[in-house]
């Protein structure tokens, strides 16, 4: 019985090692909705960012969403970004966004 069980735990277990964290130069980035709210703003580039989306099952929409959000936040802060807009949905655990520089360096 342990050895039936032992596997299912393990793989189980595998789709909550899959958090990703918002680094501290991340934590300075804001996510908005729209490019409407960074008009002022200089924009700075584009990144595409992606996760798993499926570890034998589908993962959860808004789990995935928000991973994406923290790496999109991370690649910002690493292109002196501080604005993140999200400018296509989320397709098979990747998501594009554009970049932007509201804040005087």
């Amino acid at each position: 019985m342990k050895k039936i069980v032992l596997p299912w735990v393990l793989l189980l277990g595998l789709g909550g090692c899959t958090y990703v964290k918002v680094s501290p130069e991340g934590e300075t980035v804001r996510v908005v909705p729209s490019a409407d709210v960074v008009k002022a703003c200089k924009k700075v580039g584009s990144t595409t960012v992606g996760v798993v989306a499926k570890v034998l099952l589908e993962r959860g929409k808004n789990k995935v969403a928000g991973e994406l959000e923290a790496l999109a936040r991370n690649q910002a802060a690493q292109m002196k970004g501080d604005v993140v807009v999200p400018v296509s949905e989320v397709h098979d655990g990747q998501r594009k966004f554009d970049v932007y520089q509201c804040a005087k360096p």
